[in-house]
């Protein structure tokens, strides 16, 4: 079986994590803070401020952006649960808006129709690793004064122009395994304000500046020194890790491009190919079934709009959908919830993995 992801984990690793054993110090200390200096450095952003998931890096930067009961947060429904689950978790509400068809990032035109007075943040998924419209969303926000938390979960490496993500917004990465590069689990905040990385510090030690001593109501959201070695290993590697990706999918699209729909980028923009997620119009969960028969792995991401999971359904009083003519429903996302599949891009394949790829995608189109 050719898997949807593979983590690519060596001797560095093994022996960063061996180090950090023999020291005895294990939990948050310089390894942490050497992880924090070099993603920042890697971004382009000041601060860099490391936790212990991307869910738990949403969180705190919504805190420390001082969203609240009362507030609105802008965001897409195409995505994992986290992204709306943390507004919930800080007492705002999520607006959903619909999707570009052709990069299923958020649609700027359409955030832009549901800022209300209520409205804090907008925040974009750079979804599958490819980049969002930011030079758009940034123009609505500043017309508006509002702020811009960037969900790059996904994104580590990604680009527009020469610009890293992470290095202009307050942007949250998660680590987990089948990301481009891990921790095992972790986050990271990057920004370019002192003040969010301070409170976002705060925050993740129980509200402690220093050690025992509480100022503010905070929880254990710490990155330890083993996970960031970990970082501190795949980070020197990541840019080739990401290469590979870009090339594998270059590959794939190359040989698949008339028979499905393959990713789309805008020009200029650095796509990191997280996922290489193809639409297939007809017969998706055939599709699945068959290539797992056939030896090819496959994601579908995501198989549901967030709205659309009995948690949300049952919960519709706090959440709100952002459509135009009123419509209760985001007809986009749904396309694409019933369509997108996610094909295997990762580093570890061979050649002879692509061209299995090919070989049984093209026969399921003829």
């Amino acid at each position: 079986m050719i898997p949807i992801a593979r983590p690519l984990i060596g001797s560095e690793e093994e022996a960063a994590v061996l180090r950090v054993l023999a020291s005895g110090q294990l939990a948050q200390g310089e390894e942490v803070v050497a992880f924090e200096r070099q993603f920042a450095e890697m971004c382009g952003a000041r601060e860099a401020v490391a936790v212990s998931s991307g869910t738990a890096a949403l969180h705190l930067a919504l805190l420390a952006h001082g969203v609240g009961p009362g507030d609105e947060v802008i965001t897409t429904a195409f995505s994992f649960a986290a992204t709306a689950n943390v507004i919930l978790l800080v007492g705002a509400t999520p607006v959903f808006v619909d999707i570009e068809p052709d990069t299923y990032n958020i649609n700027p035109a359409l955030v832009e129709a549901a800022i209300t007075p209520r409205t804090k943040i907008i925040m974009p998924v750079h979804l599958y690793g490819n980049p969002a419209d930011m030079q758009r969303l940034e123009e609505i926000a500043a017309a508006h004064g509002v702020s811009i938390i960037e969900d790059a979960a996904q994104a580590h490496g990604a680009k527009i122009g020469d610009k890293t993500v992470g290095g202009s917004n307050t942007s949250c990465f998660s680590f987990y395994p089948t990301k481009n590069m891990t921790t095992g689990e972790g986050g990271i905040i990057t920004t370019n304000h002192p003040n969010i990385a301070e409170q976002a510090r705060l925050w993740r030690n129980h509200g402690q500046p220093t050690r025992y001593y509480q100022t503010a109501l905070g929880f254990n959201q710490r990155m330890t020194n083993l996970q960031a070695a970990i970082g501190n290993a795949q980070l020197k590697k990541l840019e080739q890790f990401n290469e590979q990706r870009i090339a594998n999918a270059r590959f794939l699209t190359e040989h698949i491009k008339d028979f499905v729909q393959t990713p789309v980028a805008r020009p200029g923009y650095r796509h990191i190919y997280h996922q290489y997620t193809i639409r297939v119009l007809e017969n998706r969960d055939q599709w699945v079934t068959t290539l797992h028969e056939r030896g090819v792995g496959t994601g579908v991401h995501y198989p549901l709009a967030i709205y659309q999971q009995p948690f949300y359904q049952n919960s519709r009083s706090r959440f709100r959908i952002s459509a135009p003519d009123g419509a209760v429903n985001l007809p986009e996302t749904e396309a694409a919830a019933k369509q997108v599949l996610s094909l295997p891009v990762h580093p570890a394949l061979s050649q002879e993995d692509l061209a299995t790829i090919v070989k049984e995608v093209v026969a399921l189109c003829n």
